[in-house]
């Protein structure tokens, strides 16, 4: 291991400790103070943030921009204040703090024996989302990114685990198989599909922009027959107490063939109709909740900055 890695692994084990020892209310006023000022000082990250969030609100003066942005960094830091802490939840406060939509109609699909794949953005605490459901719906089945270095991506794979998720590696050529075999006996499987990390992705118009989406979900939805929902994740005040919103969105149907249609084009076209159905259902989440949108990458093509 590289002496960077190590630093990184390092801290990562650090941050994991310190935010678990801290008293909640003096973490979580440090995460935001931390927030504003990573804000204040910008970067290519930052950035690309605001760039971001000008296309899920383009009416935006460049004030409301500055506001939206510290606010989304102070999302995205509560999120990994959360993670961190995540492990030391009872179950009680992990199913106590989710206000769950729709829950009621996948609990009937997973009860007639039929697999569900859940389309999901990166949005709000999906970590605190999948601890939940396996819980009080049914163990989560995921897929991970691989991260470097390999001593962080293991730690993470053991936190995921350890709140009763089945994770498999993005990128391992048995993954994809295996989520066939799970869907095909009735699983509950959860991907984060709204960045497309493959190189294989699925073109959608999404928030006024031609991107690229994984394909992943709805191509295990046309394979296996399972049911395929979008979920919106996000965070409200209610009664004066923090919560997530798990949205379960209704289900998207698999378009039926074509005449003269043969099963290559049928899937190929529903596939990427049924990705499209999904990235329309995120892109309405980003618009309603954009502060709770945690992507810093170049999801869509840079634009002028305001």
């Amino acid at each position: 291991m590289s002496a960077r890695d190590r630093l990184t692994t390092a801290g990562f084990r650090l941050g994991w400790r310190l935010t678990r020892a801290l008293p909640e209310p003096l973490a979580v006023a440090a995460t935001a103070r931390l927030a504003d000022t990573v804000a204040a000082r910008g970067g290519p990250r930052v950035r690309q943030l605001r760039r971001n969030l000008a296309r899920a609100r383009p009416q935006a003066t460049a004030a409301e921009l500055d506001a939206l942005v510290r606010d989304g960094l102070r999302s995205y830091a509560r999120y990994w204040l959360d993670v961190f802490r995540l492990p030391s939840w009872s179950p009680e406060r992990i199913t106590g703090t989710v206000r769950a939509r729709g829950a009621e109609r996948v609990r009937a699909t997973l009860g007639s024996g039929r697999g569900v794949v859940c389309f999901l953005g990166h949005l709000g605490n999906w970590d605190h989302a999948a601890a939940w459901a396996t819980f009080d719906l049914a163990p989560v089945v995921t897929v991970a990114e691989r991260l470097e270095p390999e001593a962080v991506y293991q730690e993470f794979l053991a936190f995921r685990r350890s709140l009763g998720m089945e994770v498999l590696p993005l990128g391992d050529p048995a993954t994809f198989p295996t989520l066939l075999r799970r869907l095909r006996a009735g699983a509950f499987t959860a991907l984060l599909a709204d960045r497309d990390l493959s190189a294989t992705g699925v073109p959608v118009d999404f928030l006024g922009e031609r991107v690229s989406m994984a394909a992943g979900p709805a191509t295990l939805a046309v394979a296996t027959g399972a049911a395929l929902v979008p979920v919106g994740v996000f965070h409200e005040i209610r009664d004066g107490e923090r919560v997530l919103v798990v949205d379960f969105r209704p289900e998207v149907p698999v378009p039926a063939p074509a005449p003269g249609e043969s099963t290559r084009e049928h899937r190929r076209r529903a596939v990427a109709t049924l990705t499209q159905r999904c990235a329309d259902e995120i892109a309405a989440a980003v618009r309603a909740h954009p502060d709770e949108w945690h992507v810093l990458q170049p999801l869509v093509p840079a634009g002028p900055e305001r």
